[in-house]
């Protein structure tokens, strides 16, 4: 059963997924492309279409950025125009468009990064969704353990070793926590495991501070062990697991379901 989308959330940047371990809505932020994995090339007229709706969607959310992008073009501009009309170098013309146009992307990608981690702060699935986009080899089985009140963990493979990122109730996550690293030291041998509690509480981590915290993680393995690594956990987690807690109401089956398949 699909969830509603989030009245908070906009449109193209989320992805809907369904089920009981999959029921959360992972963001897939526009504003994360430029970290994103390398992916299949573009056209000119669908890049511009990508960069209007990162335009629109941080001029909705950040209220200083339509000012700053006036200052960035209105800026360069100035110099320029006041060199030429002093020196009379009218070749200065191209160099102050590129000089604005390189100001206004920059505005862009700062604000843009800011308004996205202030959406994705507090969202379930936000931690996957951005390691996802992370550059480098990064390996993530979004909700590999979950509950029906959409506590979950990620399991993330990468050189550093087995990262959990839990999301949800911290209590809860805890125990998510502590039940999936004892299912993991199972097969992962002598990999490091790290875990984190996502949140912005005093000894959680902040969605903000995950990409920084990933990037500061020592290189524990070599590309070689992430994949071995990746298979051996891959052949665990292809078994399903129930969440736990019980099942909502809206989920549950109606009384006259079972009824309507009993042969007659």
């Amino acid at each position: 059963m699909g969830l509603p989308p989030h009245p908070s959330r906009p449109p193209h940047l989320t992805r809907a997924a369904e089920g009981h371990q999959d029921a959360v809505r992972y963001l897939s932020p526009t504003t994360l492309r430029g970290m994103a994995k390398p992916q299949e090339k573009v056209s000119f007229g669908v890049r511009l279409k990508q960069i209007g709706q990162v335009f629109a969607f941080t001029a909705k959310q950040d209220k200083w950025f339509v000012p700053l992008v006036i200052g960035a073009i209105a800026i360069p501009l100035a110099i320029t125009v006041t060199i030429v009309l002093l020196t009379g170098a009218w070749p200065w013309i191209p160099v102050g468009i590129l000089f604005t146009l390189l100001a206004v992307l920059i505005v862009l990608n700062l604000r843009s990064n800011t308004a996205m981690m202030n959406v994705a702060e507090g969202q379930p699935g936000a931690a996957a969704s951005l390691m996802e986009n992370m550059r480098g080899d990064w390996r993530v089985r979004p909700a590999a353990s979950s509950t029906t009140q959409f506590d979950m963990v990620h399991v993330v493979i990468g050189k550093p070793g087995v990262i959990l990122l839990g999301e949800g109730d911290p209590q809860r996550v805890r125990g998510l926590l502590s039940q999936e690293k004892k299912r993991l030291v199972k097969v992962i041998g002598n990999a490091p495991i790290y875990d984190y509690v996502i949140g912005t509480e005093e000894g959680q981590l902040s969605v903000r501070k995950l990409r920084s915290t990933m990037l500061r993680l020592p290189k524990n393995l070599t590309g070689k062990d992430v994949n071995s690594l990746d298979k051996r956990l891959g052949a665990l987690m292809s078994r399903p697991q129930m969440p736990k807690g019980a099942i909502p109401k809206s989920m549950r089956p109606s009384k006259g379901a079972f009824r309507q398949q009993r042969p007659r």
